[in-house]
């Protein structure tokens, strides 16, 4: 990620020495304090949900309790729309809705896929380790349920327009990995099974999309092992993926913790998931290429319907937080593969 240049006027060490030792620091993006403080330097901008290109885009609360919040963008087409629910990334512990790069990112997706996009605000670790981020999710898509079903007038703008038979659960990095998880625990009861499917109806889960998918092990892949090669190229090193799981993961849990590596049950669980027809976005020069490589060949082991694109010379993260010309002819290329995913 972008280097970070800290305001000269703040005084970092008096600022420290107020909240006594770092036990974790992922240098310019989270620092946590031994007494729990936690300081996230205003990397990317946060912007307000401003209309864009042909896209109407408002914020709506989700849940009061937790704070959560969703920013809803409707690109200006009559049809009914798919709607795809997103989970942005960060590691679970930094990251907004309102960010620019994502606002900018999905506005495109939006009008190009000629889809609904409701991006889900979830609550960070390590104030709030995971499962919060999952249960969010959850939470987000009951919420959705509710107000299609006898919810206020306030959300007809959007809801109006949404093809409810049609949602796709979506996310890059931790943000696919909540997209998964939540997919996970909605079970069979989000394909439309008699049985169960009254969970979430009229919702009908018809598709997952993750983006680079935030996943690790105790075992080190390839790529992870030879990360230093990988760096100049992506924004996610191993030291910082490391973090990120220690400051997420329930206390005492280590990187095989099923949250954490999907795998670690092997092929006969996932057998077990029922999961809905699912795309994998691979990045070539990502550290987590061959982890996302081997669960998409799990998957489809397991009998599970899984389609993979890889895209070449670009890293972790690259469709939000890299802006060259190649980068972006590379984004161009993966909201096309979503476009065609998402309208089958």
């Amino acid at each position: 990620m972008a280097a970070i240049s800290f305001d000269p006027r703040l005084n970092v060490q008096v600022n420290q020495k107020s909240h006594g030792v770092v036990v974790e620091e992922i240098e310019g993006l989270i620092r946590v304090y031994k007494n729990g403080h936690v300081e996230r330097p205003p990397i990317i901008p946060i912007i307000p949900c401003t209309a864009s290109g042909g896209v109407t885009v408002k914020d709506a609360i989700v849940d009061k309790i937790t704070g959560s919040w969703a920013r809803i963008y409707v690109p200006n087409y009559s049809n009914k729309m798919s709607l795809l629910v997103y989970f942005h990334g960060g590691g679970f512990c930094i990251g907004s809705a309102a960010w620019s790069c994502y606002h900018e990112f999905l506005s495109g997706l939006a009008l190009k896929a000629g889809c609904i996009i409701l991006s889900v605000n979830y609550r960070l670790a390590p104030e709030h380790r995971l499962p919060a981020a999952y249960d969010d999710g959850v939470k987000t898509l009951m919420w959705v349920k509710q107000q299609a079903l006898n919810g206020p007038s306030e959300h007809i703008w959007w809801l109006s327009h949404c093809d409810l038979s049609s949602l796709m659960l979506a996310g890059d990095s931790a943000g696919a990995n909540i997209a998964y998880n939540v997919s996970i625990r909605l079970g069979s009861q989000s394909h439309g099974s008699t049985s169960a499917g009254s969970g979430i109806k009229p919702l009908v889960l018809k598709g997952l999309i993750l983006i680079q998918p935030f996943f690790g092990g105790e075992s080190r892949t390839a790529t992870e092992m030879h990360a230093t090669a990988q760096q100049v190229n992506s924004t996610l090193t191993l030291s910082a993926s490391d973090a990120y799981w220690r400051l997420s993961l329930p206390f005492g849990s280590n990187r095989d913790h099923p949250w954490c590596n999907p795998l670690v049950n092997g092929s006969t669980k996932l057998r077990e998931l029922k999961l809905p027809p699912t795309l994998v976005c691979v990045s070539e020069m990502d550290i987590l290429k061959d982890r996302n490589l081997g669960f998409c060949n799990s998957l489809a082991s397991a009998g599970e319907s899984v389609e993979v694109e890889i895209y070449k010379g670009v890293g972790h993260a690259f469709q939000v937080l890299h802006n060259s010309p190649f980068s972006q002819i590379r984004t161009q290329e993966m909201i096309s593969h979503i476009n065609t995913f998402i309208n089958k």
